[in-house]
């Protein structure tokens, strides 16, 4: 295993491994890096069938971190996430069995496929990296990353996050389709994955089978990227343009709900992350407006006026940039 002398090639050994089993996407590794360099938590929103669980189990195993993947269905309990206790009927004892919340990256796959019940569960861990079970509370490991994947709410036997849960997420980026030219590189590889023969029968690869197992760097190369996101400079007039950014979000003509203070603390963090990603020591505005949308779009509500006009928040976070560009 290699150890990085700098930040920026441990970055990008890190995304050449995913791009190996990943084709495009580029943008959404980076949101995933920021995340995770800044133990925030984030929701993938897009149809099925853009490899969202597959990047998640490649930068896992690239970063040498636990990973979990829990399919969230409307009949999953609380209990099948965070674990419960247990009566050994030979010792009349209770034992604690820990659920698969504790690991390091939690992939929530289609979130809001499960009942409000199961989603707030998750409440205390996302916001405290803490579970009680029973009597007992419980540390969860460090680092500890929800990633949650949604599709999107107008599909049938779905739940629309409460705004609560959605506000524990420090970015919710949409994912698009890939363009032509990526489409035929998918193709391409899927069709060059081979099969494996194994006991008298044979199946087909597919790229979870190619996923590297070796990992990238070390794990102090992981816990110096994350220091070192915490000296990254944030000037006074980027936290001024950051709090008029979050006080436009609420003075709106159009928006019922408008950004809580945990979005400013986000715009920041993420900016910090997004500049060491770029190779700078500093924040700029460039920063806060290629984070806005992740950041703030699914921490605001449009009124009735806008509704009916067929607004969109997209549409309203853009005049909003435009008149502080």
């Amino acid at each position: 295993m290699v150890s990085y002398n700098n930040h920026a090639s441990y970055i990008q050994a890190i995304r050449e491994q995913v791009s190996n089993v990943v084709v495009g996407q580029n943008d959404v590794v980076e949101r995933l890096l920021i995340a995770l360099f800044t133990s925030g938590h984030i929701l993938l929103q897009g149809m099925p069938g853009l490899a969202k669980t597959l990047l998640v189990n490649a930068l896992g195993k690239a970063i040498h971190l636990d990973f979990s993947r829990i399919q969230f269905t409307i009949d999953l309990l609380p209990s099948d996430i965070l674990g419960s206790e247990i009566l050994d009927q030979a010792s009349g004892q209770f034992t604690t069995h820990k659920g698969p919340v504790f690991t390091n990256l939690l992939l929530a796959d289609e979130i809001n496929r499960a009942a409000p019940k199961v989603q707030g569960a998750l409440l205390e861990a996302m916001q405290e990296r803490k579970v009680t079970i029973g009597d007992n509370t419980y540390r969860l490991p460090v680092p500890f990353l929800v990633i949650a994947t949604q599709n999107p709410i107008e599909q049938s036997g779905t739940f629309e996050l409460p705004e609560a849960q959605l506000d524990r997420f420090m970015l919710c980026h949409r994912l698009q389709y890939p363009t032509p030219v990526e489409e035929e590189e998918i193709l391409t590889r899927n069709l060059n994955l081979g099969i494996q023969k194994e006991e008298g029968g044979a199946v087909a690869n597919t790229e979870f089978d190619v996923v590297s197992e070796d990992p990238v760097g070390e794990p102090k190369d992981l816990i110096s990227v994350i220091d070192a996101v915490h000296k990254i400079h944030v000037s006074e007039v980027f936290i001024k343009h950051v709090v008029e950014l979050i006080s436009r979000t609420r003075n709106h003509s159009h928006i019922e709900l408008g950004a809580s203070p945990r979005a400013g603390i986000a715009l920041i963090k993420g900016a910090r992350a997004r500049a060491l990603i770029h190779g700078r020591d500093y924040a700029i505005p460039e920063d806060l407006f290629a984070l806005a949308e992740d950041v703030l779009l699914h921490r605001m509500r449009l009124n009735y006026e806008a509704l009916a006009e067929g607004m969109s928040t997209i549409d309203v976070l853009e005049d909003i940039l435009k008149t502080m560009g």
